[in-house]
């Protein structure tokens, strides 16, 4: 917690753009901050004191605001930490309680690229054809879901090593750190002889240079679509806007 005076903000943290409101806070005068995080974040440290773990369920949660009384909550969670920000939208929402959703932009298909939007990973059963070698930069959370890909080869990046077995027939892990430029993801592609991407619209320029690379080579792409934005939540793409936001509370 920083400055025990003015306004108190809780700040649910978990992306890139998290790290950044929270620096921009940190020593901000009248603000009071409370950072979350679900679990650590990987590479280096947050920049500012966080408590990881979570708040143990819905009333939990609950029972934290009425405690802290935050005049309001930040969800800067991952774009698709979907149970977490329905959770919050809910719960603030029945407390009265201001609440901002700050997350980056999602990309946008542009000439050249060979986009199919899919709603869910079972939707990759009739879209990518059997023997087709497919790529997921998903990451291991969810992984399950695409067991519709059996009869496919499945190439799951991780940035460490797994802590199971692939959970389905025909598939693999492969371990890589970023950063990824374009032509080491298309010298991979090249190797692996990938047929198709699966990939969730996360946004951003660090996870961009796959794309970048599939559109080179001509590969076609399953994008799963974000989870719906809960109804009635401010929503704010860029550190500029949160921090108007939070200047207008």
């Amino acid at each position: 917690m920083i400055r025990d005076r003015g306004k108190r903000l809780l700040l649910l943290a978990g992306s890139g753009e998290s790290r950044a409101l929270a620096q921009a806070l940190a020593w901000r005068e009248g603000v009071t901050l409370e950072v979350r995080l679900a679990r650590p974040m990987r590479g280096r440290a947050f920049p500012v004191a966080a408590t990881t773990g979570g708040f143990g369920g819905a009333e939990g949660f609950r029972a934290f605001l009425d405690d802290w009384k935050p005049d309001a909550v930040i969800d800067a969670t991952h774009p698709y930490a979907e149970s977490i920000t329905a959770r919050t939208a809910g719960i603030c929402r029945s407390l009265g309680l201001p609440l901002l959703h700050h997350e980056r932009a999602p990309w946008q298909a542009a000439k050249g690229d060979d986009w199919v939007e899919i709603d869910s990973p079972e939707a990759c059963r009739s879209l990518i054809p059997e023997g087709a070698c497919v790529f997921l930069g998903t990451g291991r959370a969810g992984l399950e879901r695409f067991g519709c890909l059996e009869g496919r080869r499945v190439i799951c990046r991780q940035l460490d090593a797994a802590d199971g077995p692939f959970p389905f027939e025909g598939g693999e892990f492969i371990v890589s750190v970023p950063p990824f430029s374009v032509e080491a993801e298309m010298r991979l592609f090249h190797r692996l002889e990938v047929d198709w991407l699966v990939v969730k619209n996360a946004g951003g320029e660090g996870a961009r240079p796959k794309l970048d690379a599939a559109r080179a080579m001509g590969l076609p792409v399953a994008m799963l679509a974000r989870p719906p934005e809960p109804e009635g939540v401010t929503r704010a793409e860029t550190l500029q806007a949160a921090m108007d936001w939070i200047e207008a509370l």
